[in-house]
């Protein structure tokens, strides 16, 4: 199924390089976001003798999130602060042609939230986009590395980083915005790729020039959003260090001409010092590409309490939903429910639980789009400085960035998962530009009565049930890769490439490769043989106490007293390993 076909053509180069499943163009593959593969030489019969065909270290000892770029012959490989660029030849086994390597202010990676991270790079008319920690979006010569252009997307001093993958669209190229936790306003800006000029910005909140809203053709769920919704939602000027940072993924959808992304947590974390929805933070957003106008949007969690961040991936994919063919948008929020929307007109018609251990809800009511919030896990009902204790999920939502998969062969998606709970306890914080503004303190761990802190599951979009559950004893913290081969990919905290079967979930295969992996696995075909590769390099929010060297238990925003264990199972590393069955 590809949503591209009959429509006007985007970026003619890309969407056809998106269609040949010898390539991986993207870092979800294609626009639809949905990381499957119709490759099938590896099937679900001969994985078993999957072997490492080669491996490439970027010199880099933090978290690796994202994977590497296939286009044509060319593999391009990314690295966490400074950001890294690699082109490597695979026809000539996998020779450097060109290195680029950012001159960076290190004074950037005090305000980088959870881990140096760097999602990905993008490809498009012949370039290769790159999102910098310190915010600059660099344009490079895809075949010589040479630099085109240089854009500044925002300011580090004032807690503005880029931790995003770019996507190109038409003649744009998209980017978010990371630095929620310092107060800043999110936004997604669209740059012309021949220039670096500025072709539209859109707010996550403030008056309706800013967010791009129409008060009366913008909707919500099939209603007007009224006039400057992004400020009457909060109190006095909140909505100026408002946050809603948008650090996540996007989709499009070219017959529609919608881009789809999602937006982050309200600053601070101390939900008493912001009254009202704070809209429009944790927000599902479907803008028009060429404009930024948005057609519709959706607020999962208004006014949060814990921060469920909404960046998490949009799959487009065509589903039966009561029985009814649907262009549907699947998201998988870190509040953890699974929720099924028409992307035509944002009607919810899906949010159910994806892990059942999450409570601070007991459901998603589908005729409002609001929760039905559980009093004994709201971190305001008792107020600042009072520590509510064991919610669930964690703040880490019971899935992060980590995208998953679908598969248009078995109708299900594949999600890595977090099953983890936390004690949360707000104060009062001051706001001071460049400075964290978080306003809670944490601490996480399993479930009560449990171990595992993870769960990879499969998903079916159209009723809101898990179709199998596979429990890991940490969180799954890497990209899921589904294929035509009935095999679906992923990765562990500790390394193991591991790879199942799509239709059971029965485990086909592992390997441990030299350090965790918290990176997105990608397939292509090079010489007629397929390969599936894997960064591992253990880091980002789960693994910030080994990343970082942090040993206190509510250190890293909470996360590394839940992850000590994991030390004794892996080391530092940055390594990309690419497999291949025998000759």
């Amino acid at each position: 199924m590809t949503l591209w076909s009959g429509a006007a053509l985007a970026n003619d180069d890309l969407v056809k390089r998106q269609q040949d499943p010898k390539q991986w163009v993207m870092p979800l593959g294609n626009y639809s976001s949905q990381r499957y593969s119709a490759l099938d030489q590896i099937t679900n019969k001969n994985v078993k003798n999957l072997q490492v065909a080669w491996t490439f270290s970027t010199g880099v000892l933090r978290g690796h999130e994202g994977g590497p770029l296939v286009v044509g012959d060319m593999m391009y490989v990314h690295a966490p602060f400074p950001n890294t660029v690699f082109a490597l030849d695979l026809s000539k086994g996998g020779q450097i042609v060109w290195k680029y390597e950012p001159k960076q202010d290190p004074n950037v990676i005090p305000v980088m939230c959870c881990d140096t991270v760097n999602r990905g790079v993008a490809y498009g008319d012949g370039m290769i986009f790159l999102h910098q920690a310190d915010t600059n979006l660099v344009a490079l010569d895809a075949k010589t590395g040479k630099e085109i252009w240089k854009v500044a997307d925002g300011d580090p001093a004032k807690g503005e980083t880029g931790t995003s993958a770019p996507m190109v669209i038409k003649n744009l190229v998209l980017i978010g915005n990371s630095g929620g936790e310092f107060g800043v306003v999110g936004h997604i800006t669209a740059y012309d790729s021949k220039t670096g000029k500025r072709v539209w910005r859109g707010n996550s909140m403030g008056p309706d020039a800013d967010t791009l809203m129409d008060p009366e053709k913008t909707t919500e769920l099939g209603k007007p959003v009224g006039k400057d919704s992004g400020i009457s939602t909060w109190q006095g000027d909140q909505w100026k260090i408002g946050g809603g940072t948008t650090w996540g993924w996007m989709s499009y959808d070219p017959a529609l001409n919608l881009v789809y992304y999602g937006s982050g947590n309200p600053s601070t974390w101390n939900p008493v010092q912001r009254p009202g929805d704070n809209k429009w933070s944790m927000t599902i957003w479907a803008r028009d590409v060429d404009t930024g106008m948005a057609k519709w949007v959706y607020q999962m969690t208004p006014h949060d309490e814990w921060d469920y961040d909404g960046v998490n991936e949009m799959i487009l994919a065509d589903i039966k939903v009561g029985g009814k063919d649907t262009k549907a948008l699947v998201h998988f929020d870190r509040n953890g429910f699974g929720y099924t929307l028409n992307r035509e007109t944002g009607e919810l018609l899906v949010a159910e639980k994806y892990d059942p251990a999450v409570n601070w809800a007991s459901k998603i009511d589908l005729k409002t789009g609001k929760p039905e919030r559980v009093k004994e896990f709201s971190t305001e009902a008792g107020g600042e400085d009072t520590n509510t204790q064991n919610i669930c999920p964690a703040a880490l939502g019971s899935k992060d960035q980590q995208p998953s998969a679908f598969s248009p062969k078995t109708g299900l998606f594949y999600v890595p998962t977090n099953h983890v709970c936390m004690d949360y306890e707000p104060y009062k914080i001051a706001y001071t530009a460049g400075q964290p503004y978080v306003g809670a303190t944490l601490s996480m761990y399993p479930p009560k009565g449990e171990e595992n802190l993870g769960n990879f599951i499969a998903w079916d979009a159209g009723t809101g049930k898990i179709k199998w559950s596979l429990p890991e004893q940490f969180s799954v913290w890497s990209g899921a890769l589904a294929t035509a081969g009935d095999v679906v990919f992923y990765g562990t905290l500790e390394g193991y490439l591991k790879a199942v079967d799509a239709a059971s979930g029965k485990e086909l295969y592992k390997f441990k490769t030299p350090s965790g992996i918290i990176g997105n696995v990608n397939t292509y075909e090079h010489d007629g043989k397929q390969y599936v590769a894997v960064y591992s390099g253990v880091g980002g929010w789960a693994g910030i106490g080994m990343a970082a060297g942090l040993t206190g238990d509510q250190e890293g925003l909470g996360a590394v007293g839940a992850y000590k264990a994991l030390s004794s199972y892996t080391a530092l590393g940055g390594t990309m390993t690419v497999f291949k069955l025998p000759d």
